[in-house]
């Protein structure tokens, strides 16, 4: 159990929510965590003291997770109200714990990726840039339009793109847009915009699988058509 700590051996500097925001929340105490679902003590107890005291009584964690709201009720300082929200937080939690990263289908061909893309991308009136982020086993983990507009424009930047391959761990990314003409060959911006996402992806370690470029009723794959080179 860590060392219960009262609010007047603090500096104002190392509170909770300020510590957390410099720090981050792994480096918070259990005890700051737990006073930051609180939020509020009592006219006699600041939220720290409170947090602390609750600690003290019970042994570890998976204890505090078994009291009930009555159980909880039976500390000063904790009514109905605290109670039923620190229920709350404590199962949705375990429900977080619980849950897995969702998997949108498996890249396995550029060929059924394309097919896939066409029903998806084609009739649009305006270019959308889709980016699908896939894990080592080329399961797609997240599905995002970069943005909507053509591929010379400024906005169309590759930090976007490997932001959000970052931000959900991608080990591949796979690049798909459409051509309201119809015609799906690529144009001279798509090609350079295709170099310089790859060169990014190399500099990364987040490995460019293919773009797809989606006309009316068909598609171009830029690697199956040797414009990988």
């Amino acid at each position: 159990m860590e060392k219960s700590l009262l609010l007047k051996e603090l500096p104002a500097s190392s509170w909770p929510r300020e510590r957390l925001l410099k720090e981050g929340e792994k480096h918070l105490t259990d005890q700051e965590l737990l006073a930051i679902i609180l939020r509020n003590g009592s006219r006699s107890q600041h939220v720290m003291d409170l947090a602390g005291l609750i600690l003290m009584e019970v042994p570890n964690l998976y204890d505090l997770k078994q009291l009930s709201i009555e159980e909880l009720m039976s500390f000063k300082g904790i009514g109905k109200t605290k109670a039923i929200e620190l229920k709350a937080v404590i199962e949705f939690g375990a429900r977080i714990h619980r849950s897995t990263q969702p998997k949108l289908g498996r890249v396995s061909s550029s060929f059924a990726l394309g097919n896939h893309l066409v029903e998806e991308l084609k009739g649009l009136q305006q270019e959308h840039l889709i980016a699908m982020f896939l894990n080592t086993k080329n399961e797609i983990i997240q599905q995002k339009t970069i943005f909507v507009g053509s591929l010379n424009q400024s906005i169309a930047h590759p930090r976007e793109i490997f932001r959000e391959a970052v931000r959900v761990s991608a080990a591949r990314i796979a690049l798909a847009h459409n051509h309201p003409s119809g015609n799906p060959q690529p144009s001279r911006n798509d090609l350079d915009f295709t170099a310089r996402v790859r060169k990014c992806g190399e500099m990364m370690g987040i490995e460019v699988l293919d773009h797809i470029i989606v006309g009316e009723n068909e598609y171009i794959s830029l690697r199956e058509e040797n414009y990988w080179e």
